[in-house]
């Protein structure tokens, strides 16, 4: 039989997650957005949760629970839910913490992963984003090339979430002539390594997040930090560990739209009645009910197949470009509900009409 129930303790793990953001980030969002960045009281907060080290082996010092990709969806939902911005700055090192976990050698894993088990927040990304307009992963333009003993990385990474502060990057990188994911390996880069240049890179949403741009001209990393040793990574995992996990962000900004929307629009009042019964408004307000569920749905069924250990890269490829389309539309709809209001920072709804649109435009962010 098939269920789309929750485990009781994935629904008790869920509760706690959705009564941490409504405390500590619905309120916190519209500050971090002004200000353009995110408070370190809030991180070290998140960094007691454990969500970024409770996989990690407990001979590592981290809690040594099994990842269910599935769980890990249900709790980035709520995260977003809170706000999406502040979820992107909890979850991102996640990002690297997963792909050392996944994909890493036991020497990998026993140089890193303690970074993530101190009693301080620590820092590091996953560099996927490259500069093109159109930027498809499957045609990454960043290069790694054989030099002696070791790789020479040269290309520009764009949008990494925590640029500013993380001690070491995961960059992705092509090792060959030919294009495809079959061709990307990812090499352990450190903040020091010279040839290595980090700038700001501003954007429209997800403000609360200081996102880094990066310039390799050249960079020589040793063969030791590429990801997996001699044999490599399986790159298709590592891309839909990381559009699942921006998909579920998504789904929780979008759920957020909706739960705003819905009330406000049984209380503005046009022409003597609630806008909520006017049938358009009522019929948007259906649609937009669906679409989240639908998101979540198929998040759900390609957070199951990475769960059992398949590849997923057709479910999450799905699901990311229904996400894409839908957690835009609802944002957009959500905007209409709220008429002139919806402009003004009186309310939450044009920071969430940026940070949806910020979202669907990028591959990682999160990871399941």
């Amino acid at each position: 039989m098939i269920s789309f129930g929750l485990t009781e303790e994935q629904e008790l793990l869920r509760d706690t997650v959705r009564e941490f953001a409504a405390r500590e980030m619905r309120e916190l969002g519209r500050p971090a957005d002004e200000a353009g960045e995110v408070p370190g009281e809030f991180l070290e907060k998140v960094w007691e949760l454990g969500l970024a080290n409770f996989a990690i082996p407990e001979e590592l010092g981290g809690g040594g629970l099994d990842r269910s990709p599935v769980t890990t969806a249900v709790v980035l939902e709520e995260l977003a839910f809170g706000d999406a911005g502040l979820a992107v700055a909890a979850t991102a090192p996640s990002l690297f913490v997963n792909a050392i976990l996944d994909l890493g050698t036991e020497e990998q894993q026993h140089a890193y992963l303690p970074l993530f088990t101190s009693s301080s927040p620590h820092a590091a990304a996953l560099a996927l984003h490259e500069q093109s307009v159109t930027f498809d992963v499957a045609h990454t333009k960043t290069l790694a090339e054989p030099k002696g003993d070791d790789f020479r990385l040269s290309g520009t990474k764009r949008l990494v979430p925590l640029g500013d502060r993380a001690s070491h990057f995961l960059v992705v990188a092509r090792t060959g002539a030919r294009e495809g994911l079959d061709d990307l390996e990812a090499f352990i880069v450190p903040r020091d390594a010279a040839r290595l240049s980090i700038e700001a890179d501003k954007t429209m949403g997800l403000r609360a997040v200081p996102f880094g741009r990066l310039v390799l001209d050249g960079v020589l990393v040793p063969k030791d930090a590429r990801l997996g040793g001699e044999a490599g990574i399986d790159a298709r995992r590592l891309v839909s560990t990381a559009r699942a996990g921006t998909v579920a962000l998504a789904v929780g900004q979008s759920r957020a739209m909706l739960e705003a929307a819905a009330p406000y629009a049984k209380q503005r009042v046009a022409f003597g009645q609630p806008i909520a019964q006017k049938q358009v408004i009522a019929f948007m307000l259906a649609e937009m009910q669906i679409e989240v569920n639908a998101m979540r749905w198929m998040l759900w069924k390609a957070a199951s197949e990475l769960e059992s250990g398949a590849h997923a890269t057709k479910s999450t490829q799905l699901a990311q470009t229904y996400a894409v389309r839908e957690a835009m539309k609802i944002a957009d709809n959500g905007l209409q509900v709220y008429g002139g209001h919806g402009y003004i920072r009186d309310y939450p709804v044009e920071m969430w009409y940026r940070n949806a649109r910020t979202l669907t435009v990028l591959e990682s962010v999160a990871a399941l």
